[in-house]
């Protein structure tokens, strides 16, 4: 395959919570010209969200919390409903997801089936994102949850009907694309039948 990709700087803008650059590059163009073009990439890492299920109560957990980037966007509030998730910390995407459920909503999960792997934000983002769902039950809950104190986190537990998730996604209820997939994953492939 010929090269069409050439780096030609990169400069860090902004180091402070994850990384913000500003990339040179030359591209090799569909008539088969270079051109030379600017942007602007955030790297963040890699994450892993989870659609944590229970087949015979037909319910889903799901997760709310403040988001700053909604509420710049037209979110009066700020507040996002989500499946867990989380960035991947020096570990694979497995042990992560695993670990944020807990964190999160203080189910201990032994384990999760991973079913997507997607781009959240492609022309801006660096971010893949690993989606997993998993099976959970009452004798699961360990503690209540909550995110970490650490990372600035308050988040709200709630458990929901599937029938009443896939309401949400209609009515803008969740505008979350990680949970709207996942939900959708579980409709498609009829988890809750």
């Amino acid at each position: 395959m010929e090269k069409h990709v050439e780096i030609i700087k990169e400069t860090v803008l902004s180091d402070n919570w994850y990384t913000l650059k500003k990339i040179e590059f030359n591209f090799l163009n569909n008539d088969g010209q270079w051109e030379n073009i600017n942007r602007e990439v955030y790297d963040r890492g890699n994450g892993a969200g989870i659609l944590l299920y229970n087949r015979n109560k037909k319910t889903i957990i799901l997760t709310r919390q403040f988001r700053m980037p909604t509420y710049l966007n037209g979110n009066p509030s700020g507040m996002m409903i989500e499946v867990p998730a989380g960035i991947i910390e020096n570990e694979d995407a497995i042990t992560s997801i695993i670990r944020e459920t807990d964190e999160e909503t203080g189910y201990k999960i032994k384990n999760a089936i991973k079913v997507l792997e997607t781009y959240m934000s492609p022309g801006a983002v660096t971010e893949m994102l690993s989606l997993f769902i998993a099976e959970y039950d009452e004798r699961m809950k360990a503690h209540e949850g909550g995110g970490l104190e650490s990372e600035h986190e308050n988040i709200e537990v709630f458990e929901v009907s599937f029938k009443n998730a896939l309401e949400m996604i209609s009515t803008g209820k969740i505008k979350d694309a990680k949970t709207v997939m996942l939900i959708q994953y579980a409709l498609v492939h009829k988890l809750m039948k």
